[in-house]
């Protein structure tokens, strides 16, 4: 048996609740360097993946899955490769180039708890391509309800089973064909251990008394459907908030949207096409010709004349548009208006929101948790902002739920804004 097998043998947790570890005991985590196994082939035929499908099948207990992305070299967040690993099946690397439809997997796997590390990041890659969890375990929001500190895969794996992973590969291109074998290593170790920390988090989350609180999270994860496009991407921009005037938010509107079908159309991140900063640039300064465009940041000698006439093109097009068309200044706002304005907007909110802020971060802290995850920053303040009528507990937990917090979020924090809104209406 090697190192990696005794260790994993034994998932004690090493550091419960996120707490110190005792100063007079020397705990070196263990560099973990090679899969228990080897490195698994990449699946990357029907044939091979029939035997993985199979394999996976037979085994038992949960699966644990991650995937790779090529952020910042192509357009989108598709997988260009996804790790397995299950009791009795071992370890699994499947290419989704090679085998672009995995629903058969995902069908083999579906009544199995599947156990990701930041499920809201995969798993609109992993449904694209047809797998789809209907139970799962996610290590980074367990340990964030179970109170650590560095939630990352590595620092959980270290603080809770006592390896150090590896963490120089994750933001190579994963879409290059071969994969070297070092990042091959690197995306097995991945789910190597997946399993060994689910298991040694359960049982830390029922110690505290967290684990129905868990799983009603990951339920909920779970059962999200997948989030709707977003309205207006390009007002996210960085650093849009430069931009004033309508004309020139025309400039960004234009700008990006011709970014985004070109970087669609090769496969290539946008910012790759152009840059962020040069599109907000480009729409403050409101060049007049293409000279006037090249000495701007972003438009430098790198870029031919052909490119920078097209781009001037667009600017172009952007300040023709009647004054109709022209986008508004700011999005839609669909909720309360920012804290800032409610001294002035809404004299009695501002106070209430105060004292609810105030209650729900004493009760993070007791809890030995993020205040984001025992309530959202968002719903604390729709609350505050439109109260219910009758402010009772009752109506209370049941303004909550209509903003999706969970039962276990209902039932701690329900009082807390219920004698926050009593507490300000009165005074």
């Amino acid at each position: 048996m090697t190192d990696a097998q005794e260790t994993a043998a034994e998932p004690d947790l090493r550091n419960p609740g996120g707490a110190p570890l005792d100063d007079d005991v020397e705990t070196a985590p263990i560099p973990l360097l090679e899969p228990r196994e080897g490195i698994p082939p990449v699946v990357a035929t029907r044939e091979a993946l029939d035997e993985v499908i199979a394999a996976f099948a037979r085994g038992t207990g949960p699966v644990a899955v991650d995937a790779e992305r090529a952020s910042g070299y192509r357009y989108g967040q598709r997988a260009y490769l996804v790790q397995l690993r299950r009791e009795g099946a071992g370890s699994a690397l499947v290419d989704p180039v090679g085998c672009p439809d995995l629903s058969g997997l995902g069908e083999a796997l579906a009544g199995s708890e599947w156990i990701l590390h930041a499920a809201t990041q995969d798993l609109p890659c992993l449904r694209e391509i047809g797998m789809v969890p209907t139970r799962l375990f996610d290590t980074e929001l367990a340990g964030r309800l179970a109170g650590f500190p560095r939630v990352g895969l590595g620092a959980m794996v270290e603080s809770v089973l006592g390896y150090a992973l590896e963490k120089g590969h994750s933001a190579v291109d994963w879409s290059t064909r071969p994969l070297p074998e070092p990042w091959l290593r690197y995306a097995a170790l991945d789910v190597e251990l997946l399993v060994d920390l689910r298991d040694a988090l359960e049982k830390e989350l029922d110690r505290q008394g967290k684990l129905e609180w868990a799983r009603q999270e990951f339920d909920a994860i779970a059962s999200a459907p997948p989030a709707p496009p977003r309205k207006d991407p390009w007002r996210r921009t960085s650093g849009m908030h430069k931009v004033r005037r309508r004309r020139q938010m025309a400039i960004v509107r234009e700008l990006w949207n011709a970014r985004d079908r070109i970087a669609q159309r090769r496969d290539v991140s946008p910012g790759k096409v152009l840059s962020d900063t040069a599109i907000v640039e480009a729409a403050l300064a409101v060049p007049l010709n293409v000279q006037a465009l090249s000495v701007l940041p972003g438009f430098g000698h790198r870029m031919g004349r052909r490119q920078l006439e097209q781009w001037q093109q667009t600017i172009d097009r952007a300040k023709a548009l009647p004054d109709s068309e022209l986008p508004q200044p700011g999005a839609a706002v669909t909720g309360p208006p920012p804290p800032r304005s409610w001294a002035d907007k809404a004299p009695a909110a501002a106070p209430r929101l105060s004292a609810a802020r105030a209650a729900v971060s004493a009760l993070a802290e007791e809890l030995n948790m993020p205040q984001e995850n025992l309530i959202t920053p968002d719903t604390v303040r729709r609350v505050c902002w439109e109260p219910p009528k009758d402010a009772t507990r009752e109506a209370v937990a049941a303004s909550l739920a209509s903003y999706g917090a969970r039962q276990w979020q209902v039932e701690q924090v329900s009082p807390l804004l219920t004698k926050a809104l009593a507490v300000t209406a009165a005074t």
